[in-house]
């Protein structure tokens, strides 16, 4: 829509409030609203003033005031605000001295990777779809002080469950690892993900492939969209989450992406599907292996060469390693294959179709940065494409089935969020191609990162270290 549609598709609606939207560095939605009665066409220019020091990894206190800028291309009827219509829109950030883009804004940094995609004369669009797996819960709790410290959380669905007195207990809980397509009464989330999915489409306009169960025990679910340009596979990530949260706590539960919630079960990954088109071509379709292109292999060795400086960016949390470890169908291990599950970029074979050829790379998770984490993996395969990066050869065996000395032979991902920000210190130079990573973008990330989440979780005694060391 122009400034003018939205303005009369709002008269049209009744609308009484807009919702603006915009994300922190870290990845979470930030709002704030108005009244209609401040929406006008020079609004979509001029913008709305905010305090920037207040927005996680952005301004210093003595020079805080930043500008919101709606943009009306994604304005939409927010389906969880009832006592007035309220207009949603995503927003893009603007220094109010320079009128210049906000090189911290992460919907900028992926608006120029997009940019810097079509300069590279490589390919007209980018596509990107995410694969975000999560967990819905009946309880959370958790707390931490110089004394005491712990997390509990419970699912009626839990296989820890089955001997709860629950007045009566009807069984049917999935044990760990065997969550994955069970029918109801099994699967006792159906008509939530069903509302989730209805919203998505419905409100929202994101095209939806399929939901189901995963894998884990208490709760853990998959809803797959469909592939999008990059900025927009941004936007509908955002969407993604705010729909399952909401849904989520209209039904009494809450939702969680957190990577590894649960012990002793598989965590929730984000499998990102990506290939790039020019025009109505697309370019990953062609006879080499797994029936991919020369392009789409020196995309995958781009992928796989800056793989753990990604982490940094795709893996972005201290509990998105307690996920990427053996054992737990994680993809630790930087190699490829068609079919193989276990690897960390996979080529999909569902179809032989050009259209449907793309490269899934399985190490990210559902914490990140959409918009960073696209970017970074687009950048990276870019990288691979203009230095034509081998990738090796493929690895078509069980991963998990081989030998210690088989295994030492592969590249690993990080095993820590330190590690993968170390990574990331050292191999950069690609992200800043075009300008669309910024230095003082991945300084304030790697800080940010060091000082508020690796160094807060190590200062803190870990439950375990009771259970390991007390009694020495």
């Amino acid at each position: 829509m122009t400034p003018k549609e939205v303005l009369d598709f709002a008269q049209k609606n009744g609308i009484k409030m807009v919702d603006l939207k915009f994300m922190d560095l870290p990845g979470t939605w930030q709002h704030f609203g108005v009244p209609i009665s401040q929406l006008e066409e020079s609004s979509f220019e001029d913008g709305y003033g905010f305090d920037g020091s207040s927005i996680r990894g952005w301004q210093p206190i003595h020079a805080s005031d930043m500008l919101v800028i709606p943009d009306p291309s994604t304005a939409q009827i927010d389906p969880f605000i009832s006592s007035l219509p309220t207009l949603s829109m995503i927003c893009n950030i603007v220094d109010p001295v320079t009128k210049e883009p906000y090189t911290r804004d992460p919907r900028y940094v992926a608006q120029k990777a997009d940019a810097y995609l079509k300069s590279t004369g490589i390919g007209d669009a980018a596509y990107f779809g995410p694969e975000a797996e999560f967990f819905i819960l009946d309880d959370i709790r958790f707390d931490q002080n110089a004394h005491s410290g712990y997390f509990f959380l419970d699912s009626k669905e839990g296989w820890w469950n089955t001997g709860r007195d629950e007045g009566p207990n009807l069984g049917y809980k999935p044990r760990h690892k065997e969550g994955y397509f069970p029918c109801p009464p099994t699967d006792s989330q159906v008509e939530i993900r069903h509302e989730m999915v209805r919203i998505m489409e419905e409100a929202y306009g994101i095209e939806i492939e399929a939901e189901h169960h995963e894998v884990a025990t208490a709760g853990q679910a998959e809803i797959d969209m469909k592939y999008a340009p990059l900025v927009q596979a941004g936007d509908n990530l955002m969407r993604f989450k705010y729909v399952v949260k909401n849904v989520a706590r209209r039904f009494g539960k809450t939702a969680t992406f957190m990577p590894k919630p649960v012990f002793q079960d598989n965590g929730s990954g984000m499998h990102v599907h990506q290939s790039i088109w020019k025009g109505d071509k697309p370019l990953f379709a062609g006879d080499r292996y797994g029936g991919l292109s020369e392009m789409a292999m020196h995309y995958i060795g781009g992928i796989l060469k800056h793989a753990p400086a990604l982490c940094a960016l795709t893996n972005p949390t201290t509990n998105s390693y307690r996920r990427l470890v053996p054992g737990y169908e994680a993809p630790i291990n930087l190699v490829y294959s068609s079919r193989n599950r276990s690897a960390a970029v996979r080529i999909p074979l569902y179809s032989a179709s050009p259209k449907a050829k793309r490269i899934e790379f399985r190490t990210p998770d559902p914490t990140c940065n959409g918009y960073l984490a696209f970017s970074a993996m687009l950048m990276a395969g870019l990288d691979g494409i203009e230095n034509r990066i081998d990738p090796g050869e493929p690895l078509d065996k069980n991963i998990y089935g081989l030998s210690p000395e088989e295994l030492a032979q592969y590249p690993k991902a990080p095993g820590s969020l330190e590690e993968a920000l170390d990574a990331l210190e050292r191999d950069n130079d690609f992200l800043l191609k075009g300008d669309v990573f910024t230095t003082d973008l991945l300084e304030m990330w790697i800080s940010y990162k060091r000082e508020n989440e690796v160094d807060e979780v190590r200062l803190r005694p870990h439950p375990h270290e009771f259970a390991l060391y007390f009694d020495i």
